[in-house]
């Protein structure tokens, strides 16, 4: 009799309770369950009529019910062939939510067959735990008849993948090895695989090469081991050409594989070719491969192809579309990438992600911001550390410390455990915004510091012209046993150098390789010219230059043309900014600092001539911006602007304070102007219009008298305006915090912190 199979599947005999291996009858009845049409019939569980039951369960409750009655009627001791399939169902079915039962069904089973210990070896390869794999093998060893086959140690290789436990893993080589099981293309296929998540190519490659037999299986995890590694997808070419020639045809998961090395290095002749492959060949586009040939195309810089690869596909995940939106947003293509965004199904957490990074990586703070505050309406998505560490440093970007500080309230509230990640972004964006103490606060409040939490809070007393306060952490960092990077370095440089601690830069710069291991690099030498450089050693820097190991680069260059605006001659001047438009042709800064070196000298031909070279040349010189955060509102001001809705109130205000620095004997400095210009009054307007001093302005009108003024400049601040931040800290009792694109200005009653040293 044919029997059909839904829930209940199993009408048993009522009883107190589900039977137990202990209480089994002894009687042989039958027992009767009930159909879809409820109409009753009866099984009889020593026929085969059982099987069809086990393959169509679906649930853990009809499972149960079939082994409870096979308990009943002995029929699981009695057929280790029954029991066998009964214990496969529970630990390889899906809706098993873990193999605790699974396992007492094994422990159970009088004589498990080599196929059962193999069946639960893999469960537990496959499970949270493949550790067990191990101990299940030492059991079978002990306990089997049977000796373990070609099938087992895949599975065991595989838990030796999972753990990356390499011992293991080649201890099971070995064992394979003798075995006589070193041939069999699963054991090699599965070696391949385990090497590979070892980190050993090598030695997975080795195996590769030596088998006598190789399925598109050993090509597939050859090519998929070698396409993870970042530096081998050269060599994932080469295996795939050899796979063509030797007549095996790749499937989709080749070719996912093969797309993958194209998107790691960004090779769009290769991508293109393999994208012909998948359409000559015919090779089904599964959901996978069409995200791996998305994915290629947006990595290698080619949209138009990815937007119709896009558009194609059938059926589209959250991964296609975070792919497409990604794509746009690292391109610069904001309004693209927010159509995509707006058009999601559904916007996880890593859509988000995607975009409010873009954002904050190319210079956008304000919109990643903007959309970090959206995110906080969505009912879907929640912030993860990633949108915090990309939000703090959106704040950095700003200065905008008040809602950086809000965010690490956010953090708080809700539980958000600070790892060392965290502890860094924090750390920058107090430093930044102008909030040392709060940097400081959290830096000595983290448990655990690594280099970049060191190297963080070096950097926020470098920026803040606290040279010898740097230093001291360095010595604290060492002393806790934490080894010094190439960042942590560059960050000791930086603070000698606005510090103008030169023989300290001197002794670190030369102490890196002997005594830490770090190899000195064109940032370090870099650092190394602007040490010498504005302490007036330019000889001295230009010998440190010629003997360079390495090529000095734009920075080197930049650094020594910085330091002829102080100390340098015409000569020494033109040099430098002869090697740094060579190397960087569009360097506007470059340009904009070689004029200014013209205009102190008042050579206004070089002025002209150099304006000319950026005019037909197509450069733009980077406009001053300066912005001020006032009640959460970050304000932006460019030069001359007259943009803002208080844009009256700012130049009355501007006018009043020019007034009354010029009462208190202030004489503007025109030696800062580009242009040669005769008019007087002109000059001067020309000077007032600068961005800093409207964000002073602005700030003087919006903030308390108690409140210090926190600017934010993108450029270096110019002479002239850092005069008149001095006599506005005194004139008006103001303490100013200003950041320019290098280093932090504290003005207060009339003083900089920088010493007039910047």
């Amino acid at each position: 009799m044919a029997a059909t199979l839904s829930p209940p599947l199993v009408s048993a005999p009522p009883q107190s309770s589900p039977p137990t291996p202990e209480s089994l009858p002894s009687n042989n009845h039958r027992y009767r369950y009930r159909s879809e049409n409820q109409t009753r019939h009866t099984v009889d569980y020593t026929n085969p009529t059982i099987l069809p039951l086990i393959e169509r369960c679906s649930s853990t409750s009809q499972a149960k019910q079939i082994h409870a009655q096979m308990l009943r009627r002995r029929i699981f001791f009695d057929s280790s062939y029954y029991a066998s399939r009964l214990f496969t169902l529970y630990a390889q079915s899906d809706f098993s939510p873990s193999l605790d039962y699974a396992r007492k069904v094994f422990d159970q089973m009088p004589e498990p067959n080599v196929y059962s210990w193999n069946t639960l070896i893999r469960a537990y390869a496959s499970s949270s735990e493949p550790l067990k794999s191990f101990l299940v093998f030492l059991d079978m060893i002990q306990d089997c008849p049977d000796s373990p086959n070609k099938f087992t140690f895949p599975f065991l290789i595989k838990a030796a993948s999972e753990l990356a436990a390499k011992r293991v893993g080649m201890a099971v080589h070995g064992m394979a090895v003798k075995g006589s099981l070193d041939c069999d293309v699963f054991v090699l296929n599965a070696l391949i695989h385990f090497y590979a998540s070892c980190g050993d190519l090598v030695e997975g490659y080795k195996v590769f090469s030596k088998m006598a037999e190789r399925d598109v299986v050993s090509w597939n995890s050859m090519i998929n081991a070698l396409a993870q590694d970042g530096g081998s997808s050269e060599k994932v070419f080469r295996v795939f050409e050899g796979m063509l020639g030797e007549g095996v045809e790749p499937n989709d998961v080749t070719m996912v594989g093969v797309f993958s090395a194209c998107a790691k290095i960004g090779n769009l002749r290769y991508g293109r070719w393999f994208h012909s492959i998948v359409v000559k060949n015919g090779i089904e586009k599964s959901l996978i491969l069409n995200n791996a040939m998305l994915d290629m195309y947006t990595k290698c810089e080619c949209l138009c192809e990815a937007k119709r690869v896009f558009e194609n596909m059938g059926k589209k995940d959250i991964v296609s579309w975070t792919t497409m939106l990604s794509g746009y947003a690292k391109m610069g293509e904001f309004d693209a990438a927010r159509i995509v965004f707006n058009a999601m199904p559904r916007q996880d957490i890593a859509a988000w992600n995607a975009l409010i990074s873009a954002y904050e990586q190319n210079g956008h703070a304000k919109e990643a911001l903007a959309l970090f505050h959206e995110l906080q309406m969505s009912k879907y998505a929640k912030p993860d550390e990633i949108t915090l560490v990309s939000s703090l440093s959106a704040c950095a970007q700003l200065g905008a410390a008040e809602s950086g500080s809000w965010i690490h309230v956010y953090m708080k509230k809700h539980g958000v455990k600070l790892n060392c990640h965290l502890m860094t972004s924090l750390i920058d964006m107090y430093a930044k915004g102008g909030y040392l103490d709060k940097a400081l606060e959290v830096f000595q409040s983290a448990e655990k510091k690594d280099v970049y939490v060191w190297s963080a809070m070096i950097a926020a007393f470098a920026m803040h012209g606290r040279g010898n306060d740097a230093i001291n952490i360095f010595k604290r960092m060492q002393e806790a046993k934490i080894k010094p990077n190439a960042v942590t370095f560059t960050n000791v440089l930086c603070a000698c150098s606005h510090a103008g601690l030169v023989e300290e830069g001197r002794f670190y710069f030369n102490q890196m390789l002997p005594k830490y291991g770090v190899v000195q690099q064109v940032k370090h030498y870099s650092c190394m010219v602007d040490i010498l450089g504005r302490s007036g050693l330019l000889e001295e820097a230009i010998e440190l230059i010629e003997n360079m190991p390495l090529v000095p680069g734009a920075s080197v260059w930049g650094a020594l043309l910085g330091s002829c605006r102080t100390y340098g001659t015409i000569g020494q001047a033109e040099h430098a900014f002869a090697h740094l438009i060579e190397m960087e042709p569009r360097n506007h800064g470059a340009y904009v600092l070689m004029s200014n070196i013209y205009a102190k000298f008042g050579m206004w031909d070089g002025v002209s001539r150099l304006r000319k070279l950026m005019k037909d040349f197509g450069i733009k010189k980077e406009p001053g911006c300066s912005s001020i955060e006032v009640d959460d509102t970050v304000h932006e001001f460019l030069v001359g602007d007259n943009s803002h809705s208080q844009c009256r109130e700012i130049y009355l205000k501007l006018y009043e304070i020019a007034e009354r620095l010029k009462s208190n004997g202030y004489v503007p400095n025109k030696s800062q102007l580009l242009q040669d210009i005769e008019e007087e009054n002109v000059k001067e307007q020309a000077l007032y219009s600068h961005s800093e001093k409207i964000a002073i302005a602005f700030g003087l009108i919006k903030t308390a008298p108690s409140m210090p003024l926190r600017i934010m400049k993108n450029l270096r601040v110019c002479g002239d305006c850092h005069t008149v931040a001095k006599l506005i800290s005194k004139l008006y009792d103001r303490e100013i915090i200003l950041r320019d694109r290098y280093r932090f200005h504290y003005f207060k009653e009339g003083q900089c912190s920088c010493t007039d040293y910047w």
